[in-house]
């Protein structure tokens, strides 16, 4: 089963900044991935503090999850980001990581959330993902 997965922003829409306002799939496979927060593989938390550290590891993570179903970060159709202590400059950070892996031409639908608190009161970042693979 082939995926057709198309990446839109309309015109009549503000110019988005490293996402898709729309994205349409059909076919492939849907793959849904949790919330993925700054712990290793050990469940230790990474980057205490540090909105950059973190967001380093949640994308290490959502690599590691997205190889696990056979699937890579440009298969990602949408991605929600669950943000503590959001500012214009985490927003910034936020943006650099991200485009290091997600793909310029084909940027996933996107949504950013403020939110008081994770899980675990040491998580500042949390990512969810939905990727349509072939």
């Amino acid at each position: 089963m082939s995926a057709d997965v198309r990446f839109l922003s309309p015109a009549g829409l503000s110019k988005p900044t490293g996402y898709s306002h729309v994205v349409a799939a059909s076919g492939g496979t849907t793959v849904y991935i949790s919330g993925q927060v700054a712990f290793d593989a050990a469940g230790n938390v990474v980057g205490e503090g540090d909105h950059r550290g973190q967001a380093e590891q949640v994308f290490a993570n959502l690599q590691q999850a997205l190889a696990a179903a056979g699937a890579g970060f440009e298969h990602l159709v949408k991605v929600t980001y669950f943000v503590v202590g959001l500012t214009h400059d985490v927003t910034l950070m936020l943006r650099e990581v991200r485009a290091g892996y997600l793909s310029a031409e084909r940027p996933p639908a996107s949504t950013l959330v403020a939110v008081a608190g994770l899980v675990d009161p040491r998580l500042l970042i949390e990512v969810e993902a939905i990727a349509v693979i072939p």
